[in-house]
Formats: structure tokens, sequence, C-alpha cells
């Protein structure tokens, strides 16, 4: 089986680095997948979740990402992205507690209708929900 590097790090550090056989991201003009042997490519990414089927195991690992870029040459994919976590690394409470808070926001900012808050609040609530959706693949 062919097989790639795939690492996501954050300005916190690293997220993830693990060998893998394919890669399915959320890129600004859709989505994409990425095999070993891919040509080069950088292409920017959206909040939502990336997909990654390990070549150690039969399972995928999920990871939420907010935002940033995804770099494909020689066998290796890199995201370099704002924040990411691990399905099984995410507070799904503190998640909803995020959801909650975002939600509030939104509906305060629409009603004095400031659209520079309005936009932060939604951004908020889209990287909750990414949180929420990525926890429910969390293995074992």
């Amino acid at each position: 089986m062919s097989e790639m590097q795939v690492n996501i790090v954050t300005p916190a550090g690293i997220v993830y680095n693990h060998r893998a056989s394919s890669v399915i991201a959320k890129a600004v003009d859709g989505e994409i997948g990425i095999l070993s042997n891919h040509m080069p490519i950088i292409v920017p990414l959206t909040i939502n979740s990336v997909r990654i089927q390990r070549v150690s195991i039969d399972a995928a690992d999920w990871v939420a990402v907010n935002g940033g870029v995804m770099e494909v040459r020689d066998n290796v994919c890199s995201i370099i992205a704002d924040s990411a976590e691990r399905a099984r690394d995410i507070d799904v409470e503190r998640a909803f507690e995020a959801k909650q808070r975002a939600e509030e926001e939104l509906r305060k900012t629409e009603a004095v209708e400031n659209k520079s808050h309005s936009k932060r609040a939604e951004i908020s609530l889209r990287k909750a929900v990414n949180r929420i959706t990525v926890s429910k693949h969390k293995r074992g």
C-alpha cells in the first residue's frame, strides 16, 4: 500500500504526525482528497474536519481544523492551521458551551446590526460546531 506522511501543525505545536494512505479536507473551493504520489499543491482550508486514513490501523483519524493551508509534495501532506484539535482531545462540554456563547453573541449582534461583531460570532459558532462534529468520531 502506498503511503505518505501527514503533519498538522499550529502555532501551539504539532497536533498530528503519522503515516497515512489518504487525507480528505475541505478547501475554500470544495472538498479535496489526497492520495500518495499526489501532484504538488497548496490550498487554503476552511473551518472543517480533516479525515486521515492511517496506514497502521484500520480506522480514520479526525481532526477539527480552523482554517489554514495544506501543502502536498513528495509524499508529505502538511497542514498549517490557525488551530486544530484531534477528535480524541476535544472537550465536548467545552465545545457545547462555546457554541451556546457564540449563538447568544450572534443574537445580540444581529439585534444591533453590528456586522463585524456578527461575523466574528458566526466564525466562533462554526468553530464550535466543527469541534462538536469531529468529537463524534472518537475511537474506543
